[in-house]
């Protein structure tokens, strides 16, 4: 249980959230365009789709700062 806590902790820290938002924004992009993208172009975006689509951001964040945090830990 403490290391959900140290991760849920970890989502906003100022020192990992930069790297994690470079990564979301990149890999979230691909991702999106993959899954979604046609959609988009056709209009046919629905309220689901929506949703996926934060997830499809909010997932590579979360991963990258997982990774960081493992690296601290190891590091230590």
């Amino acid at each position: 249980m403490q290391s959900v806590n140290g991760f849920l902790m970890a989502l906003t820290d100022k020192k990992l959230m930069p790297t994690a938002l470079k990564i979301a924004l990149v890999v979230g992009s691909i991702l999106f365009l993959i899954n979604h993208g046609t959609a988009l172009i056709r209009g046919k975006m629905t309220r689901d789709r929506w949703i996926s689509s934060l997830l499809t951001y909010c997932i590579p964040y979360m991963v990258n700062i997982h990774g960081q945090c493992i690296i601290r830990q190891r590091s230590l």
